[in-house]
Formats: structure tokens, sequence, C-alpha cells
């Protein structure tokens, strides 16, 4: 494959954004994940191919998911019009089984990531630093006495999802550092600052949009993947690591979990997919009957994806249709203002082949990780019976390891416009492997 947009050879990042990265940060050149850092060299332990032990029995799509105890609620979404204060907690359910790929499935899993709350009152640093807690053993996944329980200083590395960027989570990241943490926001390969930007998008050129070549097509779910691994190999030498993964974030988080448990604490899915046995894929879960009232934006995509090997959406749209379908999909709450600095983030396109790639964490390996669940309960991409769904059947896989649930009754997608809110939820996971 040939190396990413961006690169340190090609496209070395600005050295204002560079000195916002590593602010607080002793290894930012590689945490942040910046194109210079080559984080395929990284790799030590095993592939993060998504591969399951042989012998899973699987899980039958039709048996109903039962209901899950001990949700808790942080906090309450604002409406649209205001914020009336109140909060909820309520069960959880959900049942169903996955078919068939469409093309019209794949657009449906777009599932716009990234903590749009982050944007809704900040232009925070995607780094937060935290003083350390000492050096870990990467060999043995030891922590320094002390460190891996309660509330102490950890790293929290923030995981986007699809057509988006490690920006989006900077408002999470900033209220963390106030909590004491340190919080690392990544990139994902040709994502953020090493962004491809098709030529015929600054010039709104919609024809030549739609057959202007990517090359996001040639990323896959494996170059995702071993980019986080390398923040979380790198943030493991600090500390404690709690992973975060927002939308399609999750299935990176999964993957990760799955090749190095060993230096993780706690997984965090923040409104995120969280592939099972029945349901191994991000496009599987979009196919499941629970996603079934998801919004689709098949009408606002650019080009065709099969040909362009991407998912093409123009942000800067000016069609009134089109900007009412983005909010309504993402932030259907936020203020109109808050929408605008998040289309200002958002990239055209979004490589095709990750939405089909397995990613299923095994039951020794990601299910020893202690994992936590940000619900969003007025979710249009990912709606809360498919979040219900995928909560249960990990539980189902790991009953000794439960998701510990917390409920934003009415958020949208994109979380509480208050990234306070979410880094409040964080900030009270507690660590510990099992």
């Amino acid at each position: 494959m040939t190396r990413a947009a961006g690169s340190a050879e090609s496209d070395p990042i600005q050295p204002e954004v560079e000195q916002l990265l590593i602010t607080g940060y002793p290894d930012a050149a590689a945490a942040c994940g910046t194109a210079a850092v080559d984080h395929k060299q990284q790799l030590g332990e095993r592939p993060v191919d998504g591969t399951v032990a042989a012998g899973t029995p699987p899980l039958r799509g039709s048996e109903p998911c039962r209901a899950l105890p001990g949700v808790r609620s942080f906090g309450a979404m604002t409406k649209r019009e205001k914020n009336d204060g109140t909060d909820a907690v309520r069960p959880v359910t959900g049942a169903g089984a996955a078919s068939g790929a469409t093309r019209r499935r794949v657009l449906r899993t777009f599932s716009l990531a990234g903590g749009g709350a982050a944007l809704a009152g900040s232009a925070g640093a995607g780094v937060a630093g935290a003083s350390g807690t000492g050096r870990r053993d990467e060999q043995q996944g030891g922590h320094p006495a002390g460190s891996r329980s309660g509330h102490g200083p950890r790293t929290y590395v923030l995981v986007h999802g699809t057509h988006s960027a490690g920006g989006h989570l900077a408002g999470i990241a900033r209220e963390l550092q106030r909590r004491g943490h340190r919080a690392v926001t990544v990139d994902q390969p040709m994502h953020g600052t090493e962004a491809f930007v098709p030529e015929a998008y600054q010039r709104q050129d919609l024809r030549a949009l739609a057959t202007e070549p990517s090359p996001l097509a040639e990323l896959t779910l494996d170059d995702y993947a071993r980019r986080v691994e390398g923040h979380v190999r790198d943030a493991a030498r600090h500390g404690p690591v709690v992973l975060v993964g927002h939308s399609m974030g999750g299935t990176s988080v999964s993957r990760v979990a799955d090749a190095v448990p060993r230096l993780l604490d706690r997984i965090c899915y923040f409104a995120a997919f969280c592939p099972s046995r029945a349901m191994p894929s991000l496009e599987a879960c979009m196919s499941s009957p629970e996603a079934a009232d998801a919004m689709d934006p098949d009408e606002q995509v650019i080009g065709d994806p099969e040909k362009l090997g991407v998912i093409r959406l123009n942000w800067r749209t000016g069609s009134a249709k089109d900007l009412a379908l983005f909010k309504e999909m993402v932030c259907a709450d936020y203020p109109d203002a808050a929408f605008r600095r998040i289309l200002g983030l958002m990239q055209t396109d979004e490589c095709v082949r990750a939405y089909g790639e397995r990613a299923v964490g095994r039951a020794h390996t990601w299910g020893r990780v202690p994992r936590t669940y940000l619900r969003t309960g007025r979710d249009r991409l990912v709606p809360p019976a498919l979040q219900d769904r995928m909560i249960a059947e990990a539980d189902e896989l790991t009953p000794h390891n439960r998701f510990d649930v917390r409920d934003f009754p009415r958020a949208s997608h994109m979380g509480p416009p208050d990234p306070g809110l979410v880094a409040d939820a964080l900030h009270e996971v507690r660590l510990g492997r099992r």
C-alpha cells in the first residue's frame, strides 16, 4: 500500500498544529500518530486482523436480548429549544438477526463519528497533559503501585469514526485534562492532519467530484487498528490506559483490545459499534432489524461507492435539504452554529472496505478487559435498539465481565453538546483488568 498522504516526507504538519498536539505529553510525536511515525513497525504481538478462535459457537440471532441491569444515567441532553434539566434511567433491550449486504445498507453504515460535544464548546488541544504515574512493563502489563484502581490519573486514547478526525474529540480531551488526566486524540490514516481533500471538493465541482479518485480506497480496518495500537503502546509506557472509540471507532477498539488486552485497563464504546459473533462487522450491525430506522444518506452520496472505493459526501453543500438531513443524523438538538463547526471538520471520503471487515473480540482476550458503553438514547445513526443488542451480545459472550452502561437518554449520535458530561462519565470509570 502506498504511504498515506501527509507523511513526513510529503506533507509535514504545520508547526502550530504540531505544537498544539505535543503540549504536555513527552512522547507526543509518536503518541499522536502524526504521519512521521509508521506504526506498522511498532507491532510486536499479533496481527490485528479480527480473527476468531476456531470452534467459537455462533450466537443465534433470533434469540431475544435480555434487559441490562444497572444502567446509569449521566446528565440530561438539551432539547431542541432549551435544556429542561431532567434525566432518566430506562432499561435497555434488543433482538434481531443480521441480513445480507446491499449497496443501500453500506451507505447506511456511514455513521458519522466523532464527538460533536467536543466542537459544541471547544477548540481544545488534541493531547492533554498530566504528570505521569511511572513506566509500565509492556511484557508483564505492570503498573506502578496503586495506579490500577480508583480514579487516579491515566491516559485516555480517543478514537474518532468515519468521515471524522481526532479534532472532533478535542473538547472531551480538554475536559479530561482538567480532571487531571492525559488524553490523546487519534487521527486515523488519511484523516485529520493528513486528510485527503479532493481538488473538486475545494472548487465545489460536483461533476468532477463524482469521479475523482481517492487514496482512501486502499485503506482497510487493519490500517486503522494498527494506528490505534501504536498509540496504545506509546501511552502504556506512562501508566494506565483507557481506550475510547466513538461510532466506527468502536471497531478499532475491539480489534486492538483483542490484540493487546494486557496494555489496556478499560475500553469504552461511545455510541460506537461493538460487533459480535452474530453481527461480525459494522455492515452486519447496520443490516440488523435493530438498525432499520437509522437515517440513510443515500441521496447525498457523491459518485458510485463501488467504483470509487469510498463513500463520498459533500459537507460544503448549500442544499437546505441536505443540511437538514445531516443535522438530523448527527446532532439534531445542537445549535446551528455548533452544527456548522462540526461540518467544518468533516471529511469527504471514508473507505468502503472497513465497513465489511470483521471486528469481533474473543472472550479470552478482548473479554478480559473491563468495558463501558456510553449509550445515546436519541441516536439516529446507531439507534438505541442496536446499541442495546450489541451490549447484550457482548455480555452473553463474557457474563463474568459485563458492560458498565452509562446512559445519555436525550443524546443524539454526537453525544451531549457539553463535552464535560462525557468527560465526567469517562473520569468515573474504574481501572483494572480481569
